[in-house]
């Protein structure tokens, strides 16, 4: 009787639509949130049964060692729809958005916090606001309820030097609400700290992105798992997006160009000392500029080598395939077979992606 209500209660609302496929995927990274990962469950189902729209959720724990596991599983033995990702250790938050992409089935890709600050009430407004014609759609926690000194400034500062980095433009590249297609989740590659880049990384590819305000709450449960030591990480990361966005497929322009300017001052100074020593007769041994002009001849030398270097490690990333950042310990899932994509495989080809 009891495992006859069980099948009942799985198949109840929308089977029919889950047999099809979901429309929306929810990516909610997991690390130690315990107390929280059920009443976020019931909160996202509750909003997308409302909005009538097939969706499924994927829960990714990020290596936690408190229960949270424990709790994803029995969420998903009473629905199928939930879907449980099980990293063998502590990845970061980045390699476990990494997994949920990958495993998504859903035309369209929700990112949300597991600590339930980002209210899940905002998302059917982030997918109307996508599907007037953007292809990624960003949260702006615009009355965000964090400590000022320690999350908010450095947070405000942080925005703002990405965006004169990046040249895009967002108030909040930290709000990990996000909706966005699924072709644009497929195609991005991340590693490091670069969850918070996800808007610039997308904009390499030509995608319209938007951002509207959404909700944010303070947490109730658990601790953060931010530090200032992300800080440095992210700025070095931020370093890494730059030059991904502006030449990553040219290296040879960045490195040849500094390396043929210091090159260049480096001959003009010999060039000034061989007249010096044979036009003029003086002696130039005992000179500084001498040894000057030999270093930075030198230097220029090595970065025009450097970037050639890196013009064939350009060629050798595009005509490889690259391994997920991240090892799957188990997963829980409604599907038979596993849908991550293997080391050797590739990401899909882009199709619906305009000009941003």
């Amino acid at each position: 009787m009891g495992s006859e209500m069980t099948r009942e209660a799985r198949t109840e609302p929308g089977s029919a639509s889950r047999e099809r496929g979901p429309e929306i995927s929810v990516v909610i990274p997991v690390f130690n949130e315990e107390g929280n990962v059920a009443d976020l469950y019931r909160e996202v189902t509750d909003v997308l049964q409302a909005f009538g729209r097939a969706y499924e959720i994927l829960f990714v724990d990020d290596g936690s060692t408190d229960a949270s596991y424990a709790i994803l599983a029995s969420l998903h033995s009473g629905d199928s729809r939930v879907q449980v990702i099980r990293l063998r250790r502590n990845f970061g938050q980045t390699a476990a958005l990494a997994a949920g992409f990958d495993h998504a089935r859903g035309t369209i890709v929700v990112t949300l916090d597991g600590d339930r600050q980002n209210d899940p009430a905002d998302i059917p407004t982030l997918v109307r606001r996508l599907e007037q014609g953007f292809d990624m759609v960003c949260g702006w926690r615009k009355d965000r309820k964090d400590p000022f000194f320690s999350r908010r400034l450095p947070s405000q500062i942080a925005n703002r030097l990405i965006s004169m980095t990046t040249g895009v433009h967002l108030h909040d590249y930290g709000c990990t609400l996000k909706v966005m297609r699924s072709e644009v989740s497929k195609n991005i590659q991340l590693y490091g700290e670069m969850h918070r880049f996800i808007p610039a990384v997308a904009s390499w590819m030509g995608v319209a992105i938007d951002e509207m305000v959404v909700s944010h709450r303070p947490r109730e449960q658990g601790t953060s798992k931010y530090g200032i030591t992300r800080t440095l990480r992210v700025l070095l990361d931020l370093l890494t997006v730059k030059f991904l966005l502006n030449y990553s497929s040219r290296p040879l322009q960045i490195f040849g160009s500094l390396g043929f300017l210091l090159g260049g001052v480096g001959f003009a100074i010999g060039c000034y000392l061989t007249w010096v020593k044979y036009g003029l007769g003086e002696p130039i041994g005992g000179r500084p500029m001498l040894l000057l002009g030999a270093l930075l001849m030198l230097a220029g030398l090595q970065l025009v080598s450097l970037g050639l270097l890196g013009e064939l490690l350009a060629r050798l990333y595009h005509e490889t395939r690259s391994r997920p950042a991240y090892a799957v310990r188990e997963m829980l899932s409604s599907e038979s077979v596993p849908r991550g994509p293997t080391p050797t495989a590739g990401p899909p080809a882009t199709s619906r992606l305009r000009a941003g």
